[in-house]
């Protein structure tokens, strides 16, 4: 009889389990795109084009791309990419809490009268701006994790990448209080949007570009403070965004 009431005990708790893992919301912990590229996968002989490239004659001009936003529309070259969703925690998802920090970021710069385009997950073909800035939130399934992280494309061709991570960054530290966190990711460094001798829709290769993750959403404090703060985030970056416009006399 013992057996049989412990035997029944263990199924019930099974069950419970199985009924609660289903019917509970789940937290993604998914950071950047999954379709990566490393540096090595640049094909010689596709810089040829570029020799007699030159800046156009035209104002300062800044994207801020929104990661993960309206993932539906992404092209057909880019299908994998439909069901990344990001990475979501305590109610929010990641798409939601990187446009607003975008749009701050872009009210901001308007308002100095610097021509900014807000982008979704899906870039225009072979598209060419001063500034490609990619805003991502973090996740891991360490909810101890916390920090911003902040890189640019495996190949830099303009050369200027670091100038612009060092002023965003500067900023970024210090008025948010998140510590750097230097656990650069592949999926970072060979982001998608980055990869222009792979896609079509993808930034020009003369285009200067970072990715930041600014904060990990599946930690509490982080998450409380890109939720309840996106103007601080925002306003480090755009900081950083105009020092970097003003070295380069841009603006």
């Amino acid at each position: 009889m013992r057996k049989v009431i412990f035997v029944l005990f263990i199924l019930f708790l099974t069950t419970a389990g199985i009924i609660s893992y289903f019917s509970s919301p789940k937290d993604s912990i998914q950071g950047a795109p999954a379709i990566s590229t490393s540096e090595e996968s640049v094909p010689s002989g596709v810089l040829s084009w570029l020799s007699d490239w030159s800046r156009p004659d035209l104002p300062a001009k800044v994207a801020i791309q929104v990661g993960h936003f309206k993932n539906d529309d992404l092209p057909e070259e880019l299908k994998k990419l439909r069901t990344s969703d990001g990475a979501s925690a305590g109610g929010y998802d990641e798409w939601e809490v990187n446009l607003t920090i975008a749009r701050e970021i872009e009210n901001l710069l308007k308002a100095d009268g610097i021509f900014v385009e807000l982008l979704p997950a899906t870039v225009p073909e072979k598209y060419w701006s001063d500034v490609f800035i990619a805003i991502h939130a973090d996740g891991s399934e360490d909810t101890e994790k916390s920090g911003y992280k902040i890189t640019g494309p495996w190949r830099d061709l303009t050369g200027n990448a670091e100038s612009l991570i060092s002023s965003i960054d500067k900023y970024y530290k210090t008025d948010t209080g998140l510590s750097l966190d230097p656990n650069i990711t592949r999926n970072m460094r060979g982001y998608y949007a980055f990869s222009w001798w792979r896609y079509d829709h993808a930034i020009h290769p003369m285009t200067t570009a970072v990715i930041i993750e600014t904060g990990f959403l599946t930690n509490s404090s982080d998450r409380a403070f890109l939720t309840n703060h996106p103007e601080i985030s925002a306003k480090a970056i755009y900081k950083g965004v105009v020092e970097y416009l003003q070295n380069e006399k841009l603006i």
